[in-house]
């Protein structure tokens, strides 16, 4: 995917220049008689109301905590308002609403339809009481997310005693009605370019869960390293996860450092993700890539490969390499083999399994491909890469899963229950859709986060591109293209944060925030509720969110806009 995204390096200026028109420009803005609160992303509806209410160290929350889900709910708002708070709030079943005076009450209505879909919710906040209703455990968590930006930012800290003594915890009286537009809302995090540990993953998770995405998908092999265990095979990781040095610089630079790299999660540490990101509404989507990208693999088993001999290494710098699994029945196996152990750890729908930027080099030149090429009757590498992926369709089919791949998987022909991430521009989508296939738009023109969000004299390196946080938030995902039927198709939408020049969590942070909080938006919100001014203005006691809970957010939209969105 490297190659595209160099390739493209300005697209998302063009866009810029050529005056792209923010969705929502001119829809009615909110009630003008109280001031708005700032949530992002843009609830449904939302009307201010006169008064305040006040949490006191007496507040009781009652919920339904008979049921499992609905108990989740309950203790997760709990350990956020106790912990910033100092306050051991009473945790009670649901009691009737003319009881629960001075109390939050979280209750569970079967009516999905009144509230949008199974993750919607209501919140009605008064001086006497906080309600949140929803059909669904998600959507009462979402009414809680909605709530704690209501609040004073102050919310977020985790240790009370780091609280200013003059906070006061109230939040302003509104009535929302909110439910998201899109079933797929995504944030990607690579971490097999630079490897990140468990306590960051959370983190990460726990900013997707604040802005109400659901979908993590996680990167885990690469040409420079493979992140996960699979105990059937140990050189994975023993070999496969380190690297003998990295790249100083961009492309070309002849700059390593010399330092061995690497590392892995065990299976028990994948557990614990999973479970960290379920209890947030979070699906973690796995993905392992194939038939390219496979330099790692093929270092641990070269007899993996199509050439024979070959001292296939994990690769110490960025770029599109020639190695590509064979498809051979013992890659099959292998691969199979491995993904028993993937699904055994993940129980997300989908898997990923890449399919991107895969050269054919190898496959022309290997007797063995061009033999399973004549079996097969394909005539091109591009059909041989579908049949690929379409054997490893069948087999996550088989054990009830699905795949999701890059818009290469296309060439050659889509295998028939394929979802598809479009990256290279909207095309691949619209092809997609059009053939009726499930469509993630993902393209680099406004959801890469590795580019340049500011010129670039201002700023530290990335790996090239161009893309504001206006030109993210200017993002539709369902293509114009598209008729009303074909558009039911996309799913919704995702940002990709890819790390070959993010070496460390906070510049990570940096690129990702608050350019995803825009793309937050754009998959949750109504289209003709965005507007980016309204955005620019929330965003700012969102950055003092972001202070409190120390994340490293680039601050160029801070208390202005930047000479450059000018």
């Amino acid at each position: 995917m490297l190659f595209q995204r160099l390739a493209l390096p300005f697209l998302g200026l063009v866009l810029l220049t050529a005056g792209c028109a923010m969705p929502g420009e001119s829809s009615a803005q909110e009630p003008a008689t109280l001031e708005q609160p700032s949530v992002i992303p843009k609830p449904v509806y939302m009307e201010r109301g006169e008064g305040h209410f006040r949490l006191a160290r007496g507040t009781v929350i009652h919920a339904d905590i008979t049921m499992p889900s609905v108990q989740g709910t309950a203790e997760f708002l709990k350990r956020k308002l106790d912990s910033a708070t100092g306050y051991d709030l009473p945790l009670q079943p649901w009691s009737n609403r003319s009881e629960a005076e001075g109390s939050i009450l979280l209750s569970v209505n079967a009516d999905t339809a009144a509230f949008g879909g199974a993750e919607g919710y209501s919140l009605e906040v008064s001086p006497e009481r906080i309600e949140i209703e929803a059909p669904s455990s998600a959507g009462l968590f979402y009414g809680v997310q909605t709530l704690l930006q209501l609040m004073p930012g102050q919310i977020y800290r985790t240790d009370y005693t780091l609280v200013p003594a003059d906070t006061e915890w109230r939040v302003p009286a509104v009535s929302v009605r909110d439910h998201p537009r899109f079933e797929y809302r995504g944030m990607h995090l690579d971490v097999a370019r630079h490897f990140f540990p468990v306590e960051f993953v959370k983190r990460y998770i726990d900013l997707l869960a604040m802005h109400k995405m659901n979908r993590f998908h996680w990167h885990l092999t690469e040409d420079q390293g493979w992140r996960i265990e699979i105990e059937q095979y140990p050189r994975l990781t023993s070999v496969g996860a380190w690297r003998d040095s990295t790249l100083v610089g961009h492309a070309g630079s002849g700059i390593w450092d010399g330092e061995r790299y690497g590392g892995f999660y065990t299976q028990e540490e994948v557990r614990e993700v999973v479970e960290y990101a379920r209890e947030r509404h979070i699906t973690v989507i796995p993905e392992i890539e194939m038939p390219g990208h496979a330099s790692a693999a093929l270092a641990a088993y070269p007899e993996l490969g199509c050439v024979e001999g070959k001292d296939y290494q994990v690769k110490t710098t960025w770029g599109v390499f020639e190695d590509i699994y064979c498809p051979s029945e013992q890659t099959f196996t292998f691969l199979e083999n491995v993904l028993d152990e993937v699904m055994e750890l993940f129980p997300s729908e989908y898997i990923h399994i890449g399919g991107d930027e895969a050269p054919k080099a190898q496959w022309e030149e290997s007797e063995l491909a061009q033999q399973v090429m004549a079996r097969e009757g394909l005539e091109t590498e591009e059909e041989l890469q579908s049949y690929f992926i379409r054997r490893i369709e069948q087999y996550l089919n088989g054990n009830g899963r699905q795949i999701i791949g890059w818009d290469e998987i296309l060439e050659g022909g889509l295998a028939p229950n394929a979802t598809v991430m479009s990256w290279r521009g909207t095309e691949g989508g619209i092809a997609a859709a059009r053939q009726g296939n499930k469509v993630v738009m993902t393209p680099v023109s406004h959801s890469y986060l590795d580019y340049y969000q500011a010129p670039r004299g201002s700023e530290p390196l990335a790996i090239g591109g161009f893309n504001t946080l206006r030109n993210v938030y200017s993002f539709e995902p369902v293509p114009e293209e598209l008729t009303e039927e074909e558009a039911g198709y996309v799913m919704g939408a995702q940002a990709n944060v890819w790390t070959e020049y993010m070496h460390t969590g906070e510049k990570v942070e940096y690129m990702a925030w608050p350019r995803a909080a825009a793309m937050a938006e754009v998959v949750w919100s109504p289209a003709g509720r965005r507007n980016w001014t309204d955005f620019w203005r929330r965003l700012q006691p969102h950055f003092e969110r972001f202070d409190v809970l120390g994340v490293n957010a680039a601050e160029h939209y801070r208390g202005r806009l930047p000479e450059f969105e000018n």
